[in-house]
């Protein structure tokens, strides 16, 4: 018989290289103060209105004393990043390793490098304040419903989400009414545990409304 030539016959090892990428990420992360989370698609290029919002954004929450994290590529993690740096703020890639090569974009400050999403997941949510998702494909929309799904079932604390864009959004919001809570899929006050928006400054507002009740400033 073959032997196979790969990683999985070495299963018992491979949790150190897990491991290793947890000890990492805590350790680096763990440094940057308070920061927030911004997904979106790899797609969108300059130019784009979203694009613009992602950079504006950004730089807002630098100059408001967050960092920013993004997953390292083009795109709208580009954007936020970009803003970030130009802002003099904190501007943080998780980037994966994937056969498709992502090559991290040149406007992080601070890079950390995975081979595990399930590792850089952790490390999206580990040290954010928020979460602030642009119109994106079937990765942002998994970033989107495991953050209120752990919400929901209580697996973290509440934290603010954002879905930028309500042109993009409505039809998933208007698909969740209809066929999630009409069907009693989902609670009515699930619904609330995310808000659409249009501006950076709606997202600054919010955040600071949120935080501003004791229990979940941390004071």
């Amino acid at each position: 018989m073959q032997k196979r030539n790969d990683f999985t016959t070495e299963d018992p090892w491979r949790i150190f290289r897990i491991i290793s990428e947890f000890v990492e990420g805590f350790d680096e992360l763990s440094k940057i103060g308070p920061a927030v989370t911004v997904f979106g698609s790899s797609r969108t290029k300059p130019g784009d209105k979203y694009y613009s919002i992602a950079e504006k954004t950004a730089a807002l929450l630098s100059k408001n004393g967050y960092s920013i994290i993004t997953g390292a590529g083009p795109g709208i993690m580009e954007a936020a990043n970009k803003g970030a740096k130009e802002a003099g703020g904190v501007s943080i890639g998780l980037n994966i390793q994937v056969p498709i090569i992502q090559k991290p974009n040149k406007f992080i400050t601070k890079l950390l490098d995975f081979r595990y999403f399930f590792c850089r997941k952790v490390m999206f949510l580990k040290y954010a304040k928020a979460f602030v998702i642009f119109p994106g494909g079937f990765g942002t929309m998994d970033e989107f419903f495991e953050s209120v799904t752990l919400i929901q079932t209580r697996r973290v604390g509440s934290f603010p989400v954002f879905l930028v864009g309500s042109e993009y959004w409505k039809g998933l919001i208007s698909w969740m009414r209809e066929a999630m809570l009409k069907k009693d899929r989902v609670l009515k006050g699930d619904l609330d545990l995310f808000r659409v928006v249009d501006t950076p400054e709606e997202i600054l507002e919010n955040i600071k409304v949120f935080y501003s009740h004791p229990k979940r400033s941390g004071v």
